[in-house]
């Protein structure tokens, strides 16, 4: 079986400054992927995000994008490797422009934060215990 790779799209209104806010996060884009109407935003080897221009992105679909200020049309759930994790992605989120939409949840076996792009796009950053996971 080979593995399933995942491709993201997203509206972006301003998509310099959407790179520069990833780029602060840490990731890196795909430049085959990438120009003056979306960026390839390598999340991880099967995970990217295609971050695309408003106009680009209504070349794929028929309907309105979602105005992130007043609906929700995703969440995005990205798994950390501790809860350490969860928090330096969320505050390097924080620190480039990003907001947090709601407080951390700490349920013990599993903890997690959430922050909102410079789109109002949701992305959910988790950490679970593997032995929660097991048991």
């Amino acid at each position: 079986m080979s593995s399933t790779m995942i491709f993201v799209n997203l509206p972006v209104k301003d998509l310099e400054a959407s790179k520069g806010f990833w780029t602060k996060l840490g990731y890196a884009f795909n430049a085959q992927f990438t120009d003056e109407n979306g960026a390839s935003l390598v999340i991880s080897d099967t995970i990217y995000a295609m971050l695309l221009t408003e106009s680009r992105f209504k070349d794929f679909t028929h309907k309105a994008i979602a105005d992130t200020s007043t609906t929700t049309e995703v969440l995005i759930a990205l798994s950390a490797d501790s809860r350490a994790a969860v928090d330096e992605l969320v505050d390097a989120a924080l620190g480039a422009g990003g907001s947090e939409p709601r407080p951390a949840q700490d349920h013990g076996f599993m903890y997690g934060r959430a922050f909102e792009d410079l789109d109002g796009h949701t992305w959910e950053v988790f950490w679970m215990d593997p032995a929660a996971v097991q048991g």
